[in-house]
Formats: C-alpha cells, sequence, structure tokens
C-alpha cells in the first residue's frame, strides 16, 4: 500500500511548537501544536526554557501528527524571527535542527523561511488569497506588531517591506499586560477576548496613529490606571479590543491610500480576534479595502505556512 506523499512544516516560535502536513494537492494532512507553558503571573519566558520545551515537546507533536502512514517529500521550517540578514532567535534553532535532521537523513529538500514568512505563507493557504500580486499584511502578535507590503516576486516569494507599525509596545503585550494586571493567564489574548464579550458597554481608551506609525504604551498605560481606578473588568477588556482594532483600522487606511494598495492579510495571534476582525472589515470597507483572514486558528502561531511554502517550491506552483 502506497503511503500518502506529504509536505512537513516545523515551526518553533516564542510561545508555541507547531508541527503540520500538508499533501500534495495542499489539504491539511495532519497538524499538532502546544503552546509553552507560563508560570501563573508572569508575562513571558528566558530563551533557554523556550528551547528546552521545544526540544521535549517536538518529539510527541510528530508522533500526533503522524499518527497516519505518511512519505515526507519536503519540509519548511521557521529558522529566524523575520527575513532579515541580522534576525536570530535561539528558539527557532530546535525546529531547524529536527528539520536539518530529517532531511539529511530521508535525503529531501528543505527549504527555510522566517517565522513572519510562515505566518503570510499560513494566511495565503488559509485565506485563499490576497488574489494580488501586491497587498498588504497586518502581523500583530505577542512580540510583533508590523504592517509590511508584500510584493510577489516571479519565483514565487514574496518581498516584505515595513510600511508600518508599533514604534514601541506590540499588540499582544498591550493585551498581555492587560490581562495579567486583571489575573487572566498568559497569552492572555483568549481570555480577554472572552472576558469581553459579557461586557455591556466599553472603557475608552486613547488611539495613537500617525501615518503608519503607532503607539500602544499609552494606551496600555491609560488602560491600567483606569483598572486601578476601579474599572470594570469586561468592560476595560472591551476597550482594549476597541483600540487595538481602532489603530488597525486608521493605520491600514492611511498606508494603502499612500501605497495604493486595497487589500489587507491579517496575521498573527491578536489578528484571531473576532471582534478586531469584523470591526476591522466593516470599517475598511468603507475605504474600498478589503480584509483576507485565515480560519482563526491558523492565524497564531502554527506551522502550516512552512508546509504551505514547501508545497509551494516542491511541486513547483508559482501562479
Amino acid at each position: 500500500m502506497c503511503k500518502k506523499e506529504v509536505y512537513l512544516g516545523i515551526d518553533t516560535s516564542c510561545y508555541t511548537t507547531s508541527v503540520a502536513l500538508l499533501d500534495r494537492a495542499g489539504s491539511l494532512a495532519g497538524e499538532a501544536r502546544r503552546i509553552l507553558q507560563v508560570k501563573a503571573g508572569c508575562r513571558g519566558l528566558q530563551q533557554s526554557e523556550m528551547v528546552f520545551q521545544h526540544t521535549r515537546n517536538l518529539p510527541e507533536l510528530m508522533e500526533e501528527a503522524c499518527s497516519s502512514s505518511f512519505e515526507i517529500i519536503g519540509i519548511g521550517v521557521s529558522a529566524r524571527p523575520r527575513p532579515l540578514e541580522d534576525s536570530y532567535m535561539p528558539a527557532f534553532l530546535v525546529g531547524l535542527g529536527l528539520a536539518r535532521s530529517l532531511a539529511a537523513v530521508s535525503e529531501i529538500p528543505l527549504w527555510q523561511i522566517s517565522h513572519q514568512e510562515n505566518h503570510l505563507e499560513a494566511g495565503l493557504w488559509s485565506a485563499q488569497g490576497p488574489d494580488t500580486d501586491r497587498f498588504l499584511l497586518l502581523h500583530a502578535s505577542g512580540g510583533t506588531t508590523d504592517l509590511l507590503l508584500a510584493a510577489k516576486r516571479a519565483d514565487g516569494t514574496y518581498e516584505l517591506t515595513q510600511v508600518g507599525g508599533s514604534k514601541d509596545l506590540h499588540a499582544g503585550q498591550f493585551i498581555d499586560r492587560i490581562g495579567v494586571a486583571m489575573g487572566l493567564p498568559f497569552p492572555a489574548g483568549p481570555a480577554v477576548e472572552q472576558l469581553a464579550a459579557t461586557a455591556q458597554g466599553l472603557v475608552e481608551l486613547p488611539v495613537s496613529v500617525r501615518q503608519g506609525d503607532v503607539s500602544l504604551s499609552g494606551p496600555a498605560t491609560a488602560a491600567l490606571r483606569k483598572l486601578e481606578a476601579g474599572a470594570e473588568p469586561a468592560a476595560l477588556a472591551a476597550g482594549v479590543q476597541y483600540a487595538l482594532a481602532e489603530t488597525f483600522v486608521r493605520m491600514i487606511r492611511n498606508v494603502a491610500a499612500q501605497k495604493e494598495v486595497f487589500d489587507v492579510l491579517l496575521v498573527g495571534g491578536v489578528a484571531s480576534n473576532a471582534y478586531i476582525r469584523s470591526h476591522m472589515i466593516e470599517k475598511l470597507a468603507k475605504r474600498r479595502i478589503k480584509v483576507w483572514i485565515p480560519e482563526s486558528r491558523f492565524s497564531p502561531d502554527n506551522a502550516a505556512g512552512c508546509a504551505a511554502y514547501a508545497r509551494r517550491q516542491g511541486e513547483g506552483s508559482h501562479e
């Protein structure tokens, strides 16, 4: 009996270990991920702890994802945070090391991309677009709040040029600071979203946007002060969501007009928030800007983008 041929993706980011398998047609054949454990009350992990947890998680996730009989014919892996020469983070060496070893033993091709490109590829694969060669990419997560201009190259890869983003705090850090201060678990995104859904109103927070540049430290400080002053937690959580959604809308609106680009793809853990998505879709539609959203589970850290990139390269599909 012939084994199903698949492409393997591996991503070992700051807070998630993940693997994914796509078949030659581009369908998901297997997937497993695990969020790294952070002690209660803390807002992060040291790199050494990330490396330890990834090393422990990967064998179990590979066993889970490969529960069926597959033949791996190519591997994609996140080897660094961003597509820049000096971009480096020890956590990604764990996934890269496994990918290189598997590729060497099995004598199959290996393609290295950045974690940010993995998000792009996962978004394109899941959202089935944008269907244009130039579009905006909003990557909003715990470690990144970047607005990038994506331009497709002749070989099917994308050149990413930063055209906006946060000058201080990242979107996920904003959410986590307020969430942890309210006693919610870290990462606080899902808990903040659930809490905000119960709110009867929202606490107003400032929005700071200048062209493509945004600041989130001011809104975060204002939120903490309101919490100390006795603000109702659910209403404050709703206010945090609104402030972020409106920040993204204004930033994208400004850059889209400047660059004459009217498609935007949302990726990253913060971009999986249902309220933020719906707010952005509604507001940007008024400016004739189309918002492309992947399935919510493929917005946070996952390895589907690495597998999708390997498949495109392996199948020679550059359409």
